[in-house]
């Protein structure tokens, strides 16, 4: 199945190589999980602050559970400092 992931601020450079700018469309398995995802581009698990799917936020411990579905996007953010 197809997910579109887009990671934000220094996370794209995570992406595949080629990606469009923060966003890249991938082929997951059937059951992937937004841990899952992070595991495999290898994020580091700290800079995973902000994790929404179809703009819907998952809390950190529901990201395990939560399986993906085709279409689906995924965006992760890290943390954000500023005042």
């Amino acid at each position: 199945m197809k997910v579109t992931v887009k990671l934000f601020a220094m996370l794209s450079t995570y992406l595949p190589p080629g990606s469009d700018k923060h966003e890249a469309e991938l082929e997951v398995a059937e059951g992937a999980t937004p841990a899952s995802l992070i595991e495999q581009l290898a994020l580091p698990p700290k800079m995973t602050h902000l994790v929404l799917v179809n703009g819907v936020y998952v809390p950190p411990n529901e990201r395990a559970r939560f399986k993906l579905s085709n279409g689906d996007a995924l965006a992760i953010w890290p943390p954000v400092a500023g005042g």
